[in-house]
């Protein structure tokens, strides 16, 4: 896989990050990758190839930015932070000329980006923030519906959440969410060694297939409100909990079971298909009027 010298250590880092006067702060929850093998397994597992055009968030000093470059068509890194977005290109010119224009490095927050240049991106490959993961992950794959695929690193509880199937404690908004889009899985822990600064929490990397959204007469939007709605008060069942968003208990009631669902349920034992069929019989939506 390419140039191994090319690849970041620790002590290069460290070094780039002191020639920037950067220090890595947790507002823009920046924790840089210092393990090579880590950024190599993160690309195999991401499964990308010569046809792939990736776009890359927070890449930071650019150690998976330099995994990627030899394996894709092109990386577009999408970078908040204007000293490190200036710098990459540089360190990308020094470390792999050869490789060079194959970057495109786009100033731009990622959960605001609601375009890139050159061509479509197919992938999505980050080591993502963690207090933002989830909201970044969502609005890429509603912005870019050429997005297939994803590998992501973020916080292992995160990575949980992302993952996890209905019936469950951890399962919830994020889960129902992603799981609109397609396929989601665990693909692997990450150690907290392989950063700088060492992370107080683990990590986890998570794999993602797009798929086709469930059949329903409803939006994303009016889906998603279902799912907020339902999870606000999880503890409650779906006839109490959806209450607001029908405009009444014994109007929730008469939606879910047109839908197919029990109102004594809860929302955590729901699929996102449960939830696109609830949606579509609000009242006074088209369904009603229909």
């Amino acid at each position: 896989m390419g140039d191994t010298q090319a690849l970041l250590g620790p002590a290069d880092v460290r070094e780039l990050a002191a020639a920037l006067n950067i220090r890595p702060t947790k507002t823009l929850g920046q924790n840089f990758v210092i393990d090579a093998n880590t950024v190599r397994r993160i690309v195999r597992v991401a499964d990308v190839g010569p046809d792939d055009v990736v776009v890359e968030v927070g890449p930071g000093l650019g150690s998976l930015t330099l995994a990627l470059l030899p394996e894709v068509r092109q990386v577009t890194a999408v970078e908040i932070d204007p000293p490190l977005a200036a710098a990459l290109p540089v360190t990308v010119a020094a470390r792999a000329p050869e490789l060079a224009d194959r970057l495109t490095v786009v100033r731009d927050d990622a959960m605001r980006v609601a375009g890139l240049p050159g061509p479509a991106p197919t992938a999505l490959v980050a080591n993502l923030p963690y207090n933002v993961a989830v909201p970044v992950v969502l609005h890429l794959l509603a912005t870019f519906p050429s997005l297939t695929k994803a590998l992501v690193m973020v916080q292992a509880e995160v990575a949980d959440r992302m993952t996890a199937a209905p019936g469950g404690k951890i399962y919830g908004v994020p889960s129902v969410k992603l799981a609109w889009y397609g396929d989601a899985r665990r693909a692997g822990p990450v150690g907290r060694a392989v950063f700088w600064p060492v992370p107080n929490v683990d990590s986890g990397l998570v794999a993602f297939r797009r798929g086709v959204p469930p059949e329903t007469t409803a939006s994303r939007e009016e889906v998603f409100a279902v799912v907020d709605a339902a999870f606000a008060q999880r503890r409650k069942t779906l006839r109490a909990a959806l209450a607001g968003w029908a405009g009444s208990a014994a109007a929730a009631e008469e939606a879910l079971r047109a839908a197919g669902v029990d109102p004594k349920m809860r929302g955590e034992a729901l699929d996102v298909a449960a939830f696109a069929r609830i949606a579509q019989y609000r009242p006074g939506g088209a369904t009603e009027s229909e």
